[in-house]
This record gives structure tokens, sequence and C-alpha cells, in this order.
């Protein structure tokens, strides 16, 4: 087994301004389509239960059909993407209209 060490950006530093929640929402639901999308391209359905050999899951349903539970892994993936992107030296900013 290769010793393989994780070693994300660090963000433990970094602090999100509060008005990007609507965007970090937004940004979960997507990635919750992109892997959906991924896995019914793949020959998956819904199930009530994950089953690899049958490719069913349950959370193949709309991002407000899963539970908060569910959805706080996409949170995470953006939260913590948004923060690496901040500490490595970029801003996050609404382009004005």
């Amino acid at each position: 087994m290769p010793d393989y060490r994780p070693e994300p950006i660090e963000t433990s530093n970094v602090q999100l301004d509060p008005s990007l929640e609507p965007l970090i929402e937004r940004l979960s639901e997507s990635v919750h389509d992109n892997w959906a999308l991924q896995r019914l391209r793949q020959g998956w359905v819904h199930g009530e239960e994950r089953n690899d050999p049958n490719r069913t899951h349950p959370g193949l349903v709309s991002y407000r059909e899963l539970s908060e539970i569910e959805k706080n892994y996409d949170r995470t993936t953006v939260v913590e993407t948004l923060k690496a992107i901040v500490a490595l030296g970029y801003d996050i900013r609404r382009r004005e209209s």
C-alpha cells in the first residue's frame, strides 16, 4: 500500500464573507448535480439502498430532496474549495451588473 499523506491547501485561517452563502448553496447544488449526472451516465438509478453491483443509490434525487447531512457533504466541498482559492491569493467577489 502506498504511503499516501493528503496535503490539502491550508485554509484554517481563511474566513469566507457571509454574503457568499447564496453562492455556496448554489455551487453545492451544482456539485450534487454533476455527481448525479456522472452516475446516471454510468447506468446508476435511484434505489432505496446503495448497491454497487446493481448500481442503485438513494442519493440520486434532486438536491432539495437530500437530508441536511447529505447536503453538508457538498457544502464542505464547496466551502473548502472557496477557502483554498482565497488562501492562494485570489479574491471572490460578485461582478457588478
